[in-house]
């Protein structure tokens, strides 16, 4: 019998029009990178806070005054509300999610497309080269009651609901993260499922055949980051914790660190008690599904297109070639490249880091280990006169968080001047307003450059081949 449901009607037709499925998570990595490198190939900028972002910021600021527990309070319920009814999980259709992404994109030849990981600096590649990124993953969180330091009892609930999902999208596989230290103010209510497709599709197809110049590239981004997870049943993985300041090792050991955490965060657990691991998997957010590029080799023979692999370890390792191309890229205009940008998570500004003649370096999240990796492009790279950087605010000082004083000493490293774009340096990391005050102050700084004509694949080649293997990626042919 064919399934069928009116909201799933409704949906798809939506999704043909470019509006969002409402079970994909806006405030989301892989969103936040579509809709970045969508709008600047739309010749836009990318406004957060709706249409009064100025106004957003205000209120947002109101609410950084409020008590620090009621400020956690906030955001454990707004994360319940952008959440979904777990029956929603029965209406995820990748073909879906295909439609609303590719009606992001305007419909143009272009000479290559991304497809792949998800990653920020990918957003400034895809933007210097002018080309659409399609994602492999996507985030759905429904709303479900768990114990945050003890997840193993709810495991049954979540491995019946994503069989139905995945019943349903034989191309797509469920992996479910639990972080107890940095999504800690979510996951007491909320689930949250990463889809990670392992088959182009109708609608990608579609568009890569009607879009593509004859012969183009074809970029298969490939971020090797790995977690200790656990394989729950048919194409369904759990990953307890997530990239950040933890090693995955380190959620599976008992700890004092751990447990003077728990205690100062008024757990009744003194150690976290996930599921045992089986091995190493694709890290949910970040990590790269193999089984897609088969089908992409596939059907680039097929139309006489070309693959590229773009393959890193980590997710930051991309973000120093990316600022370097832009570097070198700006020499070649003639423009300064002694400015650099610092942005975090899901803060992405890929329009006005060009429109200000501005070097993009991004950053994955707010913790030790990024601002580690930051600090050692800084140690190599030849010295910026101007640093500026944005912060993401997940409301809690979770494990391995770096602390306001060292994001202060990454930007003394600036020869002229170091300054922070949108961050309350007194509320981080309960800072709310960050999100739109990322994008309204970055706006108040001063230069402004001509948009320029995208990089061409042969000026890549020149970049790539002067560079040589000073960086942690590799550039494969297939």
């Amino acid at each position: 019998m064919q399934f069928f449901s009116p909201y799933l009607t409704l949906t798809n037709f939506l999704a043909s029009l470019g509006v969002k499925p409402g079970y994909i998570i806006g405030l989301d990595s892989a969103t936040s990178a579509l809709e970045g490198t969508a709008k600047y190939l739309q010749g836009k900028e990318l406004r957060t806070g709706g249409i009064a972002p100025s106004l957003t910021a205000r209120l947002l600021n109101a609410v950084n005054h409020l008590p620090d527990d009621l400020i956690k309070k906030i955001s454990t319920w707004s994360g319940w509300l952008d959440a979904s009814s777990p029956r929603v999980l029965e209406e995820v259709r990748s073909e879906t999610i295909s439609r609303w992404v590719v009606k992001q994109y305007p419909q143009r030849p272009y000479p290559a497309a991304m497809i792949g990981s998800t990653n920020g600096a990918a957003v400034h590649l895809c933007a210097a080269l002018g080309i659409p990124w399609l994602p492999q993953t996507f985030l759905t969180c429904v709303r479900h009651s768990v114990d945050t330091d003890d997840p193993k009892p709810g495991l049954a609930w979540s491995k019946i609901r994503a069989q139905r999902l995945l019943q349903r999208n034989p191309d797509l596989w469920a992996y479910q993260m639990h972080d107890p230290n940095q999504d800690r103010l979510k996951v007491p209510r909320v689930t949250y499922f990463r889809t990670k497709r392992t088959r182009l599709g109708r609608r990608f197809k579609q568009f890569l055949k009607e879009n593509l110049e004859p012969g183009a590239t074809i970029f298969l981004l490939e971020c090797q980051y790995t977690w200790l997870s656990t394989h729950i049943g048919d194409r369904h993985v759990f990953q307890f914790g997530g990239k950040g300041g933890l090693f995955p090792e380190e959620y599976f050991q008992p700890s004092q660190l751990i447990a003077d955490f728990l205690e100062r965060q008024g757990s009744k657990h003194r150690q976290w008690n996930p599921p045992t691991p089986d091995g190493r998997w694709p890290e949910s957010e970040w990590g790269f599904e193999p089984a897609l590029r088969e089908d992409v080799n596939e059907f680039a023979r097929q139309y006489g297109f070309r693959v590229r692999r773009i393959v890193f370890d980590y997710p930051q390792d991309l973000s120093p070639l990316v600022a370097d191309l832009y570097r070198w890229w700006y020499q070649q205009r003639g423009l300064p490249s002694d400015r650099l940008f610092v942005e975090s998570f899901v803060y992405l500004q890929p329009w006005w880091t060009l429109r200000l003649g501005l070097v993009p370096f991004w950053t994955v999240f707010n913790d030790r280990m990024s601002a580690a990796k930051l600090n050692l492009y800084l140690d190599k790279a030849r010295p910026f006169e101007e640093i500026y950087l944005t912060l993401f605010s997940n409301g809690i000082n979770s494990l391995g968080m770096a602390s306001i004083e060292e994001w202060r000493s990454i930007l003394a490293r600036a020869g002229d001047r170091g300054q922070f774009i949108g961050v309350d340096e007194q509320k981080y990391p309960r800072d709310l307003a960050s999100f739109v005050r990322h994008y309204t102050d970055l706006k108040k700084l001063k230069g402004r450059y001509p948009m320029p004509e995208p990089l061409n694949l042969d000026q890549l080649d020149i970049f790539l081949a002067r560079v040589g293997d000073r960086h942690l990626v590799q550039w494969l042919e297939q």
